[in-house]
């Protein structure tokens, strides 16, 4: 039976990138479930909007964050502790779209900068939130953003795709080495959302950004959006999830489970027939 408690009552939470897009929504969502949020972000003006539209409603506060830098991953942690008192949740979500472009035109430079923020910035994100997490005996929840393109080759330009192939990888070991301190690592690996961050492709839009999606969703009658994320992130980091851990949570419609080569032979079959 469903229950309108709040699942985060008396939790406080980092989120990375929490100034927009899925880490916007997620911010309001753990805000509205009880949860004090730090929002960690490069977008000074827009973190400080939204740190301030969730404050009449709930604690939420903003800290100036580049995920590559280790120095500041570690002052948002400190900051959590010293504004709230703990930190229960890390929400790694910081991203990048990366160079647009395939394996034979990639240039190393922009690899290298993909590969900062997505990996170096989880890395570090798990390591500064678990060492709290650990030193508090806080059994603690971190949840890292993913993407379908870490499950399989074709959805996305190779610099991203590499980068959250290593964001599994990393999830998967962290957990390995965090569940003896009673500390989850988990992921969510969603499917294409229309945020700012993939509208912002050149020639990209929320309503062409939605009808890709459709186009090529297994699940037909829905559209996956920031929300639906959201809500999955809120699963994970609450005691709902209390003994999950190392899990990748797919938010996908089915697109993974399906392989999309098939039903092209077999047209091609009929076709020939």
């Amino acid at each position: 039976m469903a229950s309108n408690k709040p699942k985060l009552e008396g939790k406080v939470a980092i989120i990375t990138g929490g100034a927009s897009g899925i880490g916007e929504t997620t911010t309001r969502l753990f805000a509205a479930h009880g949860a004090s949020v730090v929002i960690a972000d490069i977008n000074d003006s827009l973190g400080h909007l939204v740190a301030a539209s969730i404050s009449p409603h709930g604690r939420c506060s903003f800290i100036h964050c580049d995920v590559r830098n280790e120095l500041h991953l570690a002052a948002a942690v400190d900051h959590a502790i010293t504004t709230y008192g703990r930190l229960d949740i890390m929400f790694s979500n910081a991203g990048i779209a990366g160079p647009i472009t395939g394996i034979l035109d990639l240039d190393p430079a922009c690899l290298d900068h993909t590969l900062a923020v997505h990996v170096r910035g989880t890395a570090l994100a798990i390591k500064h939130a678990g060492r709290a997490m650990v030193a508090a005996g806080t059994r603690g929840s971190i949840i890292c953003h993913a993407s379908v393109s870490g499950i399989q080759g074709g959805f996305a330009p190779v610099a991203y795709m590499t980068a959250k192939h290593a964001v599994l990888g990393l999830v998967k070991e962290a957990a390995a080495e965090l569940g003896g301190k009673g500390v989850r690592v988990n992921c969510v690996s969603p499917y294409l959302v229309a945020t700012p961050l993939v509208c912002g492709v050149p020639g990209m839009d929320v309503a062409k950004v939605e009808k890709l999606l459709c186009k090529g969703a297994i699940l037909k009658g829905t559209v996956l959006r920031a929300d639906d994320v959201a809500t999955a992130v809120l699963f994970l980091a609450s005691d709902d999830a209390a003994f999950i851990s190392g899990h990748n949570l797919v938010i996908d419609g089915g697109v993974t489970v399906v392989n999309t080569t098939l039903p092209k032979l077999v047209e091609g079959i009929y076709d020939l027939a």
